[in-house]
């Protein structure tokens, strides 16, 4: 038994594919194949159930895939303990960042990192949360910024930001000429949203829930217009298809400038969302997750202070 073998049966288990986990280990099928039938012929047990369509673990393969990660995670810990006794920020850090957040924030925070600690590139990955928590527990990435709730899989947690939600309206619609909107002024418009998948979705029925009645009559389909990005979203707001909610960050500066924001050039508005003098905004809690057997504490460390030190306007952040 190798590491190499454990490295392939993890790959085949995550894909679902050899061909592709063969690909994702850079090596031919047949050699990917020849190495992990070994392993079964070596252990006596049959860790995949192959068809010509999929390849599914069996319940004692899922249990030795489990303990194959975690004796790679092993493995690559006595080369990061090596490391730090050189220098505990030495080498790439492998940050997974979901989608609603990272074209905001990547920006400042890579400049941050290359400026604190050169000697720790980030290598980024951006996906959804689940995708992100998946390749947490398999170690394909060392740390990810996601946003509140997910699934308790016994992830360090440290919170970084709570962020405020923003309307975003067409500037020739009614709401726009207000300083400020109210949920219940959301529930008569057309709201646009992201496609399954994206938690921020799942946030914007919490603020409206009226909006997850989706169902076959007119006013239903009305509502279940849907977007890939918020970027792609903000288009089909400027194009008066209808309004939506979006992250204090996600919001350009000069759309907060009330003159900048009436300009022609202007087609979408941002508004804060106030229901009352003693009723909070609604936001969302952003976090750094990792895995509790991840050991380069000083890496983590010095990515949140990286976080800290970007300009984060309108969000209220946390220690």
């Amino acid at each position: 038994m190798t590491l190499t073998e454990l490295k392939y049966i993890v790959a085949v288990a995550r894909e679902k594919h050899f061909g592709k986990a063969a690909d994702a280990c850079y090596v031919s099928q047949p050699t990917l194949s020849v190495a992990v039938k070994k392993l079964e012929h070596e252990l006596d047990v049959k860790l995949f159930e192959r068809s010509a369509n999929e390849v599914t673990v069996t319940p004692l393969g899922e249990e030795i895939v489990r303990q194959a990660q975690s004796v790679l995670e092993q493995a690559a810990n006595i080369k990061d303990i090596a490391k730090r006794g050189k220098d505990p920020l030495a080498g790439p850090l492998r940050l997974g960042v979901i989608y609603t957040i990272a074209p905001y924030l990547l920006p400042a925070l890579v400049r941050q990192v290359i400026d604190r600690t050169p000697q720790m590139p980030l290598m980024l990955q951006e996906n959804f949360t689940v995708k992100l928590m998946e390749m947490l527990r398999t170690g394909e990435v060392d740390c990810a910024i996601l946003a509140e709730p997910f699934p308790d899989t016994g992830l360090a947690i440290a919170p970084l930001y709570d962020e405020p939600f923003y309307a975003a309206v067409p500037m020739n619609h009614a709401l726009a000429k207000l300083s400020s909107v109210t949920t219940e002024q959301l529930k008569s418009e057309t709201m646009l949203l992201l496609g399954n998948g994206h938690c921020f979705r799942d946030h914007v029925l919490e603020v409206c829930p009226e909006f997850a009645r989706f169902s076959s009559d007119t006013e239903g389909i009305r509502k279940s217009f849907e977007g890939s990005s918020l970027e792609t979203i903000k288009h089909m707001v400027a194009a008066g298809m209808g309004i939506t909610l979006v992250p204090r960050l996600s919001v350009p500066r000069e759309a907060l400038d009330i003159k900048k924001r009436r300009a022609e050039d202007s087609y979408v508005s941002y508004l804060p969302i106030q229901d009352g003098p003693h009723v909070p905004p609604p936001t969302r809690r952003v976090v750094l997750a990792w895995r509790r057997s991840f050991t380069r504490y000083e890496a983590i460390a010095a990515l949140r202070n990286a976080i800290y030190a970007c300009e984060l306007p309108g969000v209220h952040r946390l220690s």
